[in-house]
């Protein structure tokens, strides 16, 4: 389910709507509200009148926990919020969310290990619940 950057779940004939709709609540469960929804199929349609199969960027963020973080770095923002991917792969659905503990490892700061530790424990927990 985890790889080097993200957490990746395929749902094998899976609609790609109800999908969105089962992240939301999955993240919700988990605490994360979605600040940002991206649709990068529609966007590429527009902007560049490129088609590919649909794919959205959900920007999910818990407070509790983005708070604690901020508390230990100001720039911390610059990682946030938790980027979780749902795309179209031709008879399945992939969900793939952050790791947090490779992107926030990057800031250099061992304080925020135990939160990234719990950022990934809970995206995983949505993730896997789909």
């Amino acid at each position: 389910m985890s790889d080097t950057f993200h957490i990746t779940r395929a749902l094998p004939g899976a609609d790609f709507d109800a999908t969105i709709e089962a992240v939301r609540a999955a993240l919700a469960k988990e605490g994360f509200g979605v600040l940002t929804d991206i649709d990068i199929a529609a966007t590429f349609r527009a902007k560049l009148g490129a088609e590919r199969p649909a794919y959205r960027i959900l920007g999910a963020c818990n407070p509790g926990l983005a708070h604690q973080a901020l508390q230990v770095e100001d720039k911390i923002g610059a990682l946030l919020p938790c980027n979780v991917i749902v795309q179209d792969k031709g008879g399945a659905v992939e969900v793939s969310a952050v790791d947090p503990v490779a992107s926030l490892g990057r800031a250099g700061r061992p304080e925020l290990a135990g939160i990234a530790e719990e950022v990934r424990a809970r995206l995983a927990r949505a993730v896997g619940s789909l």
